[in-house]
């Protein structure tokens, strides 16, 4: 072991008598070197956009939020609410009604998604933060904050009394519709605010308080849709969510921001790992040429492959030198290539080398799992090269001619 570890540093450092042979090498740890850095970097970059999009839902979806497990709505009486209040974990809870609407103004006409809160919803989800024009509804008036893709489509101002927003929504309950004229409640707002909180909401979301959309539903005061809640830091997860199903007892369904989102984070998990497995078909590639090239050095040291031989040394041994020498040249290789890539990492985290738009640099965090993942990668397939070209030694390297 120590003689064959030996042979191949002494190899692994000393250039072969044929130039054609030392660029070819360069060429091909070169290539394990780009490979290995750009397999971090995609790994990095996904990450990055996992916590950004992690950070625009945060404004969106709330910590946990509390559906009706049948039905459209949940009963939630007094005494539930103070049970909600005092359960270990929740920081804020709100209350809130959200219903398919029919918006018209001016003539245009646009289908919305109404949603009213309670003057505890900004304490959970700080909507209000991606105001760019207005104000957030007040309480008890009939006001409504409107997405910017709905003002787009609907033209609509803000603070126009002269023009109210029309705003209308299915009645309540079951049975046959005979009537249409008959089907919807209707009720007119302002639009108090603009807000710019990403495409999903700025479409078709306007927020209202949760008093004028129970009166536009004709829900009873005891009847919402949902609860968002916010949780406390270093909370139990598991532990709050069974107590807020004792409150409710085979009544909801509770989830968590990564549930509510979950095509979203099946998508990019997606997209990482077939991008993982073209990186690594990229370093497979990189390593037919880094075998080629150790075959190349095979040949070229035949002569001291034979000198060795008739010093003593088994084939055996002499396929561990050329074994440890290509290992030796991955293990370097993919540690060049690791420290240049996190190098690149680091410096786009900084400095912000490439941007998505002008404004916003492409999101990337550095995670230890994604370099053990990636050294893991080259030093397996990179070990099973090494093993692959030492194993064309064979007797006829023991032999002149």
């Amino acid at each position: 072991m120590r003689f064959s570890l030996y042979i191949a540093k002494r190899y692994l450092f000393s250039k072969s008598g044929t130039n054609a042979i030392n660029i070819i090498t360069l060429v091909s740890v070169i290539s394990i070197i780009i490979g290995t850095a750009v397999l971090l970097i995609v790994l990095s970059a996904f990450a990055g956009l996992k916590d950004y999009n992690v950070s625009v839902t945060s404004v969106i979806d709330p910590d946990l939020k509390v559906f009706p497990y049948k039905g459209k709505t949940i009963t939630i009486n007094s005494d539930q609410e103070d049970a909600l209040a005092k359960t270990p974990g929740i920081f804020y809870y709100s209350k809130v009604i959200e219903e398919r609407a029919y918006l018209e103004y001016d003539g245009k006409t646009h289908l919305g998604f109404i949603k009213g809160v309670d003057e505890n919803y900004l304490n959970v989800n700080r909507v209000d933060t991606t105001l760019f024009a207005g104000t957030w509804p007040s309480v008890g008036e009939p006001e409504v904050a409107i997405g910017f893709g709905i003002r787009r489509r609907l033209s609509l101002g803000i603070s126009d009394y002269g023009n109210l927003l029309r705003i209308m929504v299915p009645k309540p309950g079951t049975g046959q519709i005979t009537d249409p004229s008959q089907a919807f409640n209707r009720s007119s707002a302002v639009a108090s605010g603009i807000f710019q909180a990403g495409e999903s909401l700025d479409n078709d979301h306007l927020f209202a308080n949760i008093d004028f959309v129970g009166n536009l539903l004709d829900y009873p005061i005891d009847k919402i849709s949902t609860i968002e809640i916010k949780l406390t830091e270093d909370v139990n997860e598991v532990q709050t969510r069974e107590a807020i199903n004792a409150i409710f007892p085979n009544a909801i369904t509770i989830k968590n921001r990564t549930e509510l989102n979950d095509a979203l984070y099946k998508m990019l998990n997606t997209e990482n790992l077939a991008l993982y497995f073209i990186c690594t078909l990229v370093l497979i590639i990189a390593l037919f040429s880094f075998v080629g090239s150790m075959i190349m050095i095979i040949i070229d040291k035949k002569a001291n492959i034979k000198t060795l031989s008739d010093l003593g040394a088994s084939l055996s041994a002499i396929r561990k030198s050329f074994f440890f020498q290509g290992s030796l040249m991955i293990i370097i290789g993919g540690g060049i290539g690791i420290i240049l890539g996190s190098i690149i990492v680091f410096a786009q985290q900084q400095f912000g080398l490439v941007n998505i738009t002008a404004s916003l640099p492409y999101p990337m965090r550095f995670e230890f799992l994604n370099l053990i993942i990636v050294y893991t990668t080259i030093l397996t397939l990179g070990v099973l090269a090494a093993k692959l070209a030492s194993s064309r030694i064979n007797n006829k390297f023991l032999h002149k001619g």
